[in-house]
């Protein structure tokens, strides 16, 4: 019977976890405010060979009826993109309203800048960016796939059960590779550790030879010994 209970136990935790994992990935929604010739950079930790997919839209501070409207295509956005090698993936730049994607190539923490294409010299006007970003099979627009591909509501379904298995997958390999590099820098790190406790017991030992040596020298010239 506790065997049973603790089986039970095991499959709800991962169950939970599972759940917990797919609801993280989904996507990421949010707004900011910055000026108009401020930059806004995100990190988002990205498995390789992974498709990204933001939408975005800009709106302007309105004093008069202060409250946020749209730009009316008076403001484009620039998104720039590099990988965690800091290579270069996307650089452009959009109207107000949009959408941008992109892929993962390098399996880390990519970072995602935006700022206006404002000629400002100065401030400048506070804008407000909605950001949606959506990783994984949730950037897939199933309804147009089974458009595309006719398929029946069965068979899109198992398209997006493989299409999340393949996600859970990638995100397993990229974990892997980050416990890893993580062991790689503690094991470097203990070794460094050793290696100073070492040098820092020999530099203790060398002192106090000298300090005996110069000690003894010493009250050999005042002829003490």
């Amino acid at each position: 019977m506790m065997w049973h209970s603790g089986k039970m136990l095991w499959i709800s935790t991962n169950f939970c976890c599972f759940l917990l994992f797919m609801f993280i990935t989904t996507a990421s929604s949010l707004y900011f405010h910055i000026g108009e010739t401020e930059k806004k950079c995100f990190i988002e930790e990205i498995p390789d060979d992974t498709m990204v997919v933001a939408n975005y839209k800009v709106q302007v501070y309105d004093q008069q009826s202060n409250t946020y409207l749209p730009t009316q295509g008076r403001l484009g956005m620039f998104v720039e993109v590099k990988d965690p090698e800091s290579k270069m993936v996307l650089s452009r730049t959009y109207a107000a309203e949009g959408r941008f994607t992109f892929t993962s190539h390098t399996a880390g923490e990519h970072s995602i800048c935006l700022h206006s294409n404002s000629t400002a010299w100065f401030g400048g006007g506070q804008l407000r960016v909605h950001l949606d970003i959506q990783v994984g099979e949730h950037a897939n627009d199933y309804q147009q796939i089974a458009t595309k591909d006719k398929l029946t509501e069965l068979q899109l379904r198992v398209r997006q059960l493989l299409d999340q298995v393949d996600q859970i997958q990638k995100e397993q390999n990229y974990q892997r590779t980050r416990e890893e590099r993580f062991r790689q820098t503690s094991e470097s790190t203990n070794q460094r550790v050793l290696w100073w406790s070492l040098v820092q017991t020999l530099v203790l030992v060398v002192t106090g030879f000298w300090q005996m040596r110069h000690l003894k020298s010493f009250f050999e010239a005042k002829k003490l010994v």
